[in-house]
């Protein structure tokens, strides 16, 4: 595959399509097909995954990582990923998988293997003007985005998704890091996820979690959703949030979706087929038994005629039940089983069971399929995450599955997984893990990973709301606001051709389905996020970016659903791709014969293996050359993928200039010393050139045209965090004072502690605001230090445990008892200063009648603001019942703190 060969295949299908588009218009209306650049390509894809399908797996991936120039506004640093890293990631994944999901995978060590000098690369992508920013401060940023690219587990890469990449980066002013993750089929499960979990915690090195989220699509989606429940179930950092585009979650293909067309998705119905390589598809027990008995017999690689497997022959794709007893019954050698899939898949199709002998994903083994970390609809509970944004295509193949994720996120308890799978374990991590907050858009008609095609309009729309929820997700787990871009003369929805034309409502259609301006739109970044309801925002979205209510759950296909039916391969989807299988393998006969004539000659010079480890037969862990150099080829530059990369950055150019011509410093003339004279002196002159250079805007971005995102307490009332909560007031005294830690929740109380002198009577105020004593907010927080001049008191800066809790004197014939108090709560604020049991008591029967008014005591703090300062300067003087006392006087000593009071009150009698 190369870019003339490409070009040519899909050449007849831009063609036909221009000429179709036009000429049945009236079908495709209020539908994204109904503008052409999105028709365009939406079937240049679809045409290129077909002319992909005839050739190898070795040969697409090649193409789709050779190297892509990245445009001279956009910032891109390589880095590798530490190898200590990587065995920290191995460690927790091991951790995770457990011994039966190790036995499941085949080892512990041969997914940690890499190519010779292959470490693991990742890329940092940002915009160049924000780069220079953060680095003139030195600030390595509070908005990171960890990517993860789709590709359907086995092609793609950083290069080719560089151009969305790079407009996530724009709208959320961020930093987007994206590993170069290992691909399937020669490194399956866990060798992507441990690259994942490797990125993540290099970024925890630099970076706080509440300054990270997560985002992926498709294949990438994926494996960001189980590297989010590897971190909650190992108790790791979580992120901010989450953005999952069109994931694939389910890979056993279980949703109704998959069993019907789509003909508005490029995804094929049948599955992903390729002609034969070393690397796909593996040899299954028979093929490799028959290879087995060839070397034994010495036979030469020209003796192929007698390799013929029942599954290779036109109509015998599978063995009926009576050979699946003795399938399952049968002697393998281990040598035989230590690299081949010795685990079928069986199906009832027609009322007859089928065996299923390949594999059918390239990601792993028909025996994992269902395992919780490969599809993740199947993980017990899927609550405790952070929030999610989940992305899919109306028209997509996948959508039922991604619709089902949603619900199973904000509600575990209604989504529970099948009785196969619950046990004990599960009904404990349902009750465990409370729901998580979850948007969910379904946007009509579209096709999977619709921003893939960034230059059209729902894709931009798309491109919004995922720098919407992001900039909300940021803001609220830093507790914190940021800055947004925020200009419509700027960030616009650009249009050409065909699609810049208005809809109109075509007959039988209502005119309330059009966009207009009082319907609610997709908001963009900066824009308040809707709030939270049952830890669910519902939302269908039009290709115009009108929103209305998804509709209930009960009449979506995928919420009904029965759970013991999630998981289980139907015979729908196997139909469909046992048919194709059959056409490639008689298509590629001559092609799958060579692969197995090279394959005898690799097994008599013989491999290099994992001792006691079965690595999956796909694996280029299990079929290592001895002496052989498995090391990665230098990349080529591809023209094909650069301009389609230039197509989707369109875009972003034309946002990029027009910002900067916003941004420019306007021309200034300033008046030098040859200009002027007679009117002004030259200094004038000067100091106006001084002060015209002074007042000249900087280049950052003006706060004219950016919006302040914040948390809006989207998600009160859900379980939250909320920082409304009340606090008794007695537990921040508690912590102040040391006296509980201060992750503390409640006091220890014991039956004896009320009549202590501590013994503080619980009120609520709320944490980090105005708390409330006696009745009373007071201006200044108690579980902290004062953080601005009017939260200052007079005991900010003392030590609250040396405090005296018991009544002191006033001074010389002075008691507590002569102390004049204007009213019952005055009296009551003082007695809680001073904490005496006496007091509490003569507290508790005060009566609330107003006294005479009378001058109240300057309270000063400390002996030396009692006697004067520091240096033993004249202390300020003080009032005593209206008459002037000094306060240096040595012959009467100041009362102690607790003895005053702060304000004199007057409040209305008690009627």
């Amino acid at each position: 595959m190369n870019t003339a060969t490409v070009s040519m295949a899909v050449t007849p299908t831009v063609l036909s399509t221009f000429l179709s588009h036009y000429l049945n218009r009236k079908p495709l209306r209020q539908r994204p097909t109904a503008r052409l650049s999105y028709d365009e390509g939406l079937h240049l894809i679809k045409s290129f995954l077909s002319f992909a399908s005839q050739h190898t797996v070795e040969e697409l991936q090649a193409f789709t990582s050779q190297w892509v120039p990245h445009p001279q506004w956009v910032k891109v640093q390589e880095v590798d990923i530490p190898e200590e890293l990587l065995v920290e990631s191995a460690n927790v994944l091991q951790e995770q998988l457990g011994p039966e999901g190790i036995r499941q995978v085949g080892g512990r060590n041969w997914w940690q293997w890499r190519r010779p000098h292959s470490p693991l690369k990742a890329e940092w992508i940002e915009m160049r003007s924000d780069y220079h920013e953060r680095t003139k401060s030195g600030d390595p940023g509070k908005r990171v985005m960890l990517y993860v690219h789709g590709g359907g587990y086995y092609f793609g890469s950083v290069d080719e998704h560089r151009y969305q990449m790079q407009r996530h980066a724009r709208k959320l002013k961020a930093r987007v890091f994206a590993p170069r993750y290992r691909l399937a089929p020669q490194f399956p499960f866990p060798c992507g996820l441990q690259d994942c979990l490797a990125a993540y915690l290099y970024l925890l090195r630099t970076q706080d979690p509440s300054t990270i989220i997560l985002a992926g699509d498709s294949a990438g989606g994926g494996m960001v959703l189980s590297t989010l429940v590897t971190l909650r179930d190992r108790g790791l950092p979580l992120p901010a949030g989450a953005i999952l585009i069109s994931p694939w979650v389910d890979l056993t293909h279980s949703f109704p979706s998959l069993s019907g067309d789509c003909p508005l998705d490029y995804i094929p119905s049948n599955g992903f087929h390729h002609k034969p390589s070393a690397s796909w598809p593996p040899l299954n027990a028979d093929e490799y038994a028959a290879l087995k008995d060839l070397l034994l017999k010495k036979a030469r690689p020209g003796d192929m005629e007698t390799l013929k497997s029942p599954s290779a022959k036109p109509g015998h794709p599978s063995q009926d039940s009576e050979q699946l007893a003795e399938a399952k019954n049968a002697d393998v050698e281990p040598s035989i089983a230590s690299r081949a899939e010795t685990t079928y898949l069986s199906i009832n199709i027609d009322g007859k069971e089928v065996l299923l002998r390949d594999q059918i994903q390239m990601y792993t083994t028909n025996e994992l399929l269902s395992h919780p970390m490969v599809s993740p609809v199947m993980q017990p509970s899927l609550g405790g995450l952070p929030p999610l944004l989940i992305m899919t295509g109306g028209g997509e193949i996948l959508r039922d599955e991604q619709i089902y994720l949603a619900h199973k996120c904000a509600d575990p308890a209604r989504y529970p997984p099948g009785d196969v799978h619950m046990n004990e374990a599960a009904r404990e991590q349902i009750l465990r893990f409370k729901p998580t907050d979850v948007q969910l858009q379904v946007w009509d008609d579209l096709c999977h990973v619709a921003p893939t095609l960034s230059f059209t309009r729902p894709a931009k729309y798309m491109y919004r709301s995922i720098a919407q929820f992001g900039a909300w997700a940021l803001a609220r787990a830093q507790k914190t606001e940021i800055e947004i871009l925020d200009d419509d003369d700027i960030s616009v929805i650009s249009s050409s051709g065909s699609d810049s034309e208005e809809p109109t409502a075509p007959p039988g259609k209502k005119e309330e389905e059009l966009p207009k301006a009082d319907q609610p739109h997709v908001g963009k970044a900066g824009d308040p996020l809707p709030p939270f309801k049952n830890h669910m925002i519902r939302q269908r979205v039009s290709h115009h970016g009108v929103i209305r209510p998804l509709e209930p759950a009960a009449d979506l296909p995928s919420c009904v659903i029965h759970p013991n039916e999630i998981g289980v391969v139907k015979e729908g989807p196997v139909r469909k791709w046992l048919e194709a299988r059959r056409q490639w393998d008689s298509r590629f006969s001559n092609a799958r014969t060579k692969v197995h004539k090279k394959r005898l000659k690799e097994m008599m010079a013989g491999y290099q293996g994992f001792d006691g480890e079965t690595p999956p037969p796909s694996a280029l862990a299990a079929r290592r050359k001895v002496g052989g150099d498995l090391a990665d080829k230098a990349k080529r530059k591809s023209m094909g993928l650069a301009l389609w990369s230039l197509w989707g950055s369109k875009h972003d150019e034309m946002t990029v200039q027009r910002e900067e011509v916003a941004e420019k410093t306007p021309e200034v003339k300033v008046a030098t010393t040859q200009e002027g004279h007679g009117a002004r002196s030259p200094s004038d002159l000067e100091r106006q050139a001084r002060d015209v250079a002074a007042q000249r805007p900087e280049t950052a971005r003006s706060r004219s045209r950016t919006k302040i995102v914040k948390d809006e307490h989207q998600t009160a009332g859900h379980g939250g965090d909320d920082v409304n909560t009340p606090t008794p007031i007695a537990l921040l005294m508690a912590k102040r004072e040391g006296r509980v830690p201060q992750d503390a929740t409640e006091l220890p109380l014991t039956s004896n502690d009320s009549l202590t002198p501590h013994y503080v009577p619980p009120s609520t105020g709320v944490a980090g605001k105005r708390p409330i004593v006696g009745g009373i907010a007071v201006p200044f927080s108690l579980d902290r230090e004062a953080e601005t001049a009017s939260m200052i008191t007079l005991t900010s800066t003392m030590d609250q445990s040396m405090r005296v809790a018991s009544p002191t004197s006033l001074g010389p014939g002075l008691e507590m008892d002569d102390w004049p108090v204007t009213s019952a709560r005055s009296r009551a604020s003082v007695v809680g200063e001073t904490g005496s049991a006496e007091a509490r008591e003569e507290q508790e029967d005060v009566v609330s009648e107003l006294e005479t008014p009378m001058p109240f005591v300057t309270p000063l703090t400390g002996h030396g603001l009692a006697t004067g300062d520091t240096n033993g300067h004249a202390g300020p003087r003080v009032l005593v019942n209206g008459d002037a006392a000094a306060a240096g006087s040595h012959d009467q000593d100041r009362p102690p703190l607790e003895t005053f009071v702060t304000a004199q009150e007057d409040l209305p009698k008690a009627q």
